[in-house]
């Protein structure tokens, strides 16, 4: 197996594999020589194995997993027999930052948390928040002016690090958070880099053990602490309902049991919106500009269609079913560049996929990055080209052959919000502006808790004539 660096001319061509075929397995030993590549490139020696032995693979480690790129494989799992497959051991390795919330929970601890959290993520609900998205990228977009001015580049994935943090934090908390980002995003940053090299190493020292780097983490979890139980506290004395997602999940009631959040619950549920809504979202739109900027012939379609449904108009939420093509490019951003680009989950019992025996408690890994490019089901996989999700060519392609909000019953329960929320940012944004990269060469992905662009995304300002 030779290294190659990932480019967006990566197509993973998986072979087909007979019904009841034996599952082409790595040892233990193989898996151990290649530790050195997954720590250099983990993405890419996954697609490598992938591309090698086709759409399911066991490793024999020091636990058995298998790696899933058939999309009706990743439909089995995460959609047909749901029930059998909790989160995996991955998540487990978040549990000390987000406690007991949603993205981490299993059983029935997680459908009571499920069901007091849906209506907060109604879509009439959602709709309130489109102000919300636009008054804060407006806010972007006048600090902006001071680098088109100077003339200066920046790194347009801080930019949309700090929109987006002020929007998931007025939208949740009622609160602007931009004051105390340098705060929130150190401590989310600390949290972020101790998860993965947990996560990429065989010996983890216990987290309460006084190292350097549990003390660091220990610290970070104090600060974000800090901030979200001051919050909780002032709402709980507050008479007045702001009618944000905080106070919906305060407010509501388990139909089953009429109980109510605990202010720890409440915290796991707030650390875990704020970090899932503004890491993920952060990284699709920071690759999305930098595709845009390498290929302006869809940068051009995209300005026709801000002109031809604006005017120059900043959006509204009446708007968005009309920014088409603005979310096909979000959508293929995605599919290119998944934030989430591995997701895992652990089998309870025994089950069979695609003619092949799982056994009891191994771990599923489902990797996104390839099955986004599998050319079996898009046209040219390694093109951006936001066509892919036009009427026509979804017609027919596999359910989970596109999954960035994974599926089933667990899909991301803030799904429509990121959405909306990169339609109206793109749009208010790219109405204004041009984005210019100041560097050559492709930009490699860097495979973290997201998926970030390695070394950052460059940019300098060019003013739009509308």
């Amino acid at each position: 197996m030779k290294p190659s660096s990932i480019t967006m001319e990566r197509i993973v061509t998986m072979p087909a594999k007979p019904k009841n075929a034996e599952v082409p397995t790595v040892g233990f030993v193989e898996l151990f020589k290649m530790m050195p590549e997954f720590r250099r490139d983990a993405i890419e020696t996954f697609a490598n194995i992938a591309e090698r032995f086709g759409g399911i693979v066991r490793f024999r480690g020091l636990w058995t997993s298998y790696l899933l790129t058939d999309p009706s494989h990743i439909e089995h799992v995460l959609q047909t027999n749901s029930r059998n497959y909790n989160k995996g051991r991955v998540y487990k390795e978040l549990t000390p930052s987000t406690g007991e919330g949603l993205f981490v929970t299993d059983g029935e601890v997680w459908r009571r948390q499920r069901r007091l959290a849906q209506p907060a993520f109604h879509r009439d609900r959602i709709a309130s928040f489109a102000q919300i998205m636009t008054d804060t990228t407006e806010q972007m977009l006048q600090r902006w002016e001071k680098y088109l001015d100077d003339g200066n580049n920046f790194d347009v994935g801080d930019e949309m690090t700090e929109v987006t943090l002020g929007i998931v934090s007025k939208a949740l908390l009622s609160r602007d958070l931009s004051g105390e980002a340098d705060v929130v995003n150190r401590s989310f940053g600390v949290i972020r880099e101790h998860t993965m090299r947990r996560l990429t190493s065989f010996l983890k020292l216990p987290q309460n053990f006084p190292s350097r780097a549990n003390r660091r983490f220990r610290n970070a979890i104090a600060q974000a602490d800090e901030i979200l139980y001051k919050i909780i506290a002032e709402r709980r004395a507050e008479r007045e309902d702001p009618q944000d997602l905080l106070s919906m999940l305060m407010s509501a009631r388990d139909d089953e049991t009429g109980e109510t959040m605990s202010d720890k619950e409440l915290r796991d549920q707030a650390l875990t919106i704020i970090g899932a809504g503004y890491e993920t979202t952060t990284q699709a739109l920071t690759w999305l500009w930098y595709l845009l900027a390498k290929h302006p012939h869809v940068e051009k379609r995209l300005h026709a269609e801000l002109e031809r449904v604006l005017g120059g108009r900043t959006p509204t939420f009446e708007d968005v079913p009309k920014l088409r093509y603005t979310l096909m490019a979000f959508q293929e951003a995605m599919r290119l560049y998944p934030p989430a680009w591995m997701l895992s989950r652990t089998a309870v019992d025994a089950d069979e996929i695609g003619g092949h025996r799982i056994s009891a408690k191994s771990e599923i890994l489902l990797l996104l990055y390839v099955t986004h490019r599998d050319p079996k089901h898009w046209s040219d996989p390694a093109a951006f080209d936001p066509e892919h999700f036009s009427l026509e060519q979804t017609a027919g392609r596999a359910r989970f052959a596109y999954f960035p909000f994974g599926g089933g019953p667990r899909q991301c329960i803030g799904n429509n919000f990121a959405q909306m929320e990169a339609q109206l940012i793109i749009a208010t944004v790219a109405q204004k502006y041009r984005l210019r990269l100041t560097t050559e060469g492709e930009i490699k992905p860097e495979p973290a808790v997201t998926l970030r662009p390695r070394g950052g995304v460059k940019v300098i300002l060019e003013k739009r004539n509308v």
